[in-house]
């Protein structure tokens, strides 16, 4: 919230001069407020817990809101830490236990007495503790290895060895040294007798030395991850990746410094960089066997993505080999009987639900999801909204439809059931602790509106259980009597509520200081949301800031969200908040403020969201310049007074507007802008353009450094320089480039110690300033 608190002293800089209701009443530093986030239950259900930050502090503290005496008090920090560790920890299948980690060891909490039983006291950290041998011990993680207590014992036994490097083997002698070894002891009596005593003594400790079950596995070189034992203690899965070999990263230098020396910050590596690769195994402690899963015969395995067809050349004659996969973690049913895995090929073009039998290295695949863009749509990332209903069922999210929604497979019949079904996002997805109901939360009612249902895991009986217009993030009490959620309004911050868990129960709002008085003054816009027809007849979801009456100057300003995938058109308190109330300040001033949802965008399904598939610029730009004409056609702005502006993604599609679109933008304000993709990361990038050796058609149309001749316009670059996001490189390339081409209608503004997002508020006073002045020196003419 001190981002926040800060923003009003950018205004004040910004709107100096200008007769503005804004600069009035942003003259005290506490007008913005603070509101609660990281919502969650005690573990008792009586109390909600919560970070918020009243007092204007450093940062955030935890409080607790007591739905007995209707009281919120500051927790301490210990008592906080311990609080959230408990909350967060995992029950036993009887719901009567709770294992968790604080500070580092674990901790075993009864549900009905109350009472703590430490487990682990240690300088090593102890984490990722969870209940195994059908609920009679705990497990958890040490050093890479997994330990076990026995809750009836107390004995705690190390169940994997994992070491690195390889198996010593003895090492081979030939027959020359063999020769010689003999000879000495022909040679020698005291050698022979030395040999023999020796001898002896090995065999004895042999015959004498406890059984030891421990196996040894040798990972050589390779990094171990997710490792975790079945229900019932007989398997054991892990990871081995082995990291890309020359790998080259990026540095990032920092010149401001208390040192006054130059510092080099290690950066990432680029698009199209080597990857590592993952294999998954699984040890069987009963048979002390190892197997590696293996998936060269995954149906699919070695398709090939359909944009090969545009390099005959380059790909025609290679021959098809199975693709490299990455695995997620093993999950498994309560008994231990049966698990899948969430398997994606490295490309993210598919996606297989696995069945795994783990006594075999048998596959059975539940599901493939096959996308020619890439895999992606909320609650498809690794883990995220999947798991068992049953020991026969389990649940998992696909944009099969175009939309994501809830499925469930049923082992018996090998089939999958859709459970939810329509042109909208299931945003969210939690199992109810008998294991009967989903909650979710959906955009059903409007792409930027959302709401929260209860619906039975077959699909039936579903319940609306709020209905506030706005945005939510909700948390179900452990005794699911109750919710507790953020809400939020377009012009109301978010709050903390909670109510009864039932259909039309009133909520009861707990917090009130996310809004000062002196916020509540303003008459902030409750903008206008509608959509308009772009020219491939998709609708186009839009935000409208209007000028008051009388005060309109027929020019108008676009401004462009970042991330590309995010939604901004909605109505919950805007994410971007400084251009939320920069827009109204644009208003104020007699400007019409657009801000789109453009192809790319999330919270429309999935042809919104690879719309950009190997070209960023093209459906995304064609959609702002159709928002233009809107502005143009509908509402009278002049067509020659039109700007933009954005950061990091949206600082991108200005570059883009005003190199390839200059009859269309007069000035336009790139911020943090990636001038090539060539240059940013591979993990969001390699998805939509593909590898840049592979797919060299996508990038080129895609960066706006090859399309720079165009600026005829006015054009402002605002960087930080120790950007470890989008590198500040990606502005120093294209002012090289703008030199080269002479190009003299450009400025760029450097922030020596800004990353990705700013926090200095002189910095964000600097770069606003810029943008208005920008604007009401070319768009104002």
């Amino acid at each position: 919230m001190r981002k926040i608190i800060l923003l009003l002293h950018i205004f004040i800089s910004v709107a100096a001069g200008a007769q503005l209701t804004v600069e009035k009443i942003m003259q005290d530093p506490k007008w913005m407020g603070t509101s609660p986030s990281n919502i969650t239950w005690s573990v008792d259900s009586k109390n909600i817990l919560f970070s918020w930050n009243p007092d204007k502090n450093i940062s955030d503290s935890v409080y607790q809101y007591s739905l007995q005496t209707k009281l919120i008090s500051k927790l301490k920090y210990n008592e906080a830490q311990y609080a959230l560790a408990l909350a967060n920890g995992i029950y036993n299948t009887a719901k009567t236990k709770i294992v968790f980690v604080y500070k580092g060891d674990v901790f075993l909490f009864d549900v009905k007495t109350n009472a703590t039983v430490r487990i682990t006291q240690t300088e090593e950290a102890e984490n990722n503790a969870r209940f195994s041998f059908n609920d009679n011990w705990i497990v958890y993680t040490r050093n890479q290895n997994l330990f076990g207590w026995d809750m009836k014992t107390g004995g705690t036994q190390q169940l994997t060895n994992f070491k690195s490097g390889i198996e010593s083997k003895p090492s081979s002698v030939n027959q020359q040294e063999q020769w010689l070894q003999q000879n000495q002891l022909i040679t020698s009596g005291i050698i022979q007798q030395r040999k023999n005593k020796k001898e002896a003594k090995e065999v004895f400790l042999k015959s004498v030395k406890e059984p030891d079950t421990l196996k040894t596995i040798y990972v050589g070189d390779k990094n171990i991850q997710g490792v975790q034992i079945s229900p019932d203690g007989r398997f054991i899965t892990y990871r081995l990746v082995q990291s890309a070999a020359n790998q080259k990263t990026t540095i990032v230098p920092e010149y401001v410094t208390e040192s006054g020396f130059t510092n080099d910050i290690p950066g990432r590596t680029k698009v199209g960089t080597a990857q590592s690769k993952n294999e998954l195994f699984v040890f069987d402690r009963l048979k002390d066997t190892i197997i590696q899963i293996k998936t060269d015969s995954l149906t699919g395995i070695t398709d090939e993505p359909d944009y090969y067809k545009e390099y005959p050349n380059k790909f025609a004659n290679v021959k098809k080999l199975p693709r490299t996969v990455s695995f997620g973690n093993v999950v498994w049913n309560e008994k231990g009987t049966n698990a899948f895995v969430d398997i994606r090929s490295q490309d993210n073009k598919d996606r297989w639900i696995v069945l795994i039998d783990a006594a075999t290295d048998k596959l059975t695949i539940a599901d493939r999801q096959r996308d020619e863009a890439w895999i992606g749509g909320p609650g498809t990332s690794y883990g995220a909204k999947e798991g068992w209903i049953n020991d026969n069922s389990f649940y998992f999210q696909s944009e099969a439809t175009g939309y994501s929604h809830l499925y469930v497979y049923d082992i018996t019949t090998s089939s999958a059931k859709q459970i939810t079904k329509g042109d909208y996002e299931i945003q969210d997805a939690v199992l109810s602790t008998n294991k009967q109901y989903f909650y979710i939360l959906t955009n059903e009612e409007h792409p930027g509106k959302q709401n929260y249902y209860r619906i039975k895991t077959d699909g039936s009986a579903r319940e609306k259980l709020t209905s506030q217009t706005g945005g939510y993030e909700v948390a179900v009490s452990p005794d699911e009597k109750y919710l507790a959620y953020r809400y939020s309004y377009i012009t109301k911050p978010w709050e903390l509520f909670y109510q009864e868990n039932a259909v039309n129960k009133k909520p009861v709002q707990v917090t009130d200081k996310a809004a000062s008085e002196e916020f509540k003054k303003y008459a902030w816009r409750d903008t206008k949301i509608f959509s308009f027809t772009a020219r491939d007849n998709r609708q186009v979801y839009a935000r409208l800031y209007e000028p008051k009456a009388g005060t309109k100057n027929n020019a108008a300003v676009i401004f462009v969200h970042g991330a590309g995938y995010l939604q901004n058109v909605h109505y919950w308190f805007a994410q971007y908040f400084r251009e939320q109330m920069f827009n109204n300040l644009l208003a104020d001033k007699g400007y019409t403020v657009l801000d789109i949802d453009y192809r790319g965008s999330s919270g429309y399904g999935r042809d919104c969201r690879t719309g950009i598939y190997r070209y960023m610029g093209g459906k995304d730009l064609d959609d702002e310049v159709d928002a233009a004409k809107y502005l143009v056609k509908e509402l009278g702005i002049d067509s020659t007074r039109i700007g933009m502006y954005g950061g990091s993604y949206g600082g991108f599609m200005a570059l883009m507007a005003l190199f390839t679109q200059p009859n269309v933008f007069k000035a336009g304000a790139a911020l943090r802008p990636v001038t090539d993709w060539a240059h940013y990361n591979h993990g969001y990038t390699s998805n939509i353009l593909n590898e840049p050796f592979n797919d060299s058609i996508a990038y080129r149309r895609s960066s706006p450094v090859y399309f720079a001749n165009g600026l005829k316009n006015h054009l402002l670059i605002c960087h930080g320089m120790v950007d470890v996001n989008v590198h500040f490189q990606d502005a120093v390339r294209l002012t090289q480039r703008l030199i080269e081409l002479g190009k003299d209608n450009w400025e760029m503004a450097v922030y020596p110690v800004e990353d990705h997002g700013f926090v200095e508020p002189t910095s964000w006073t600097d770069e606003y300033k810029r943008i208005l002045k920008l604007f009401d020196t070319w768009l104002l003419k």
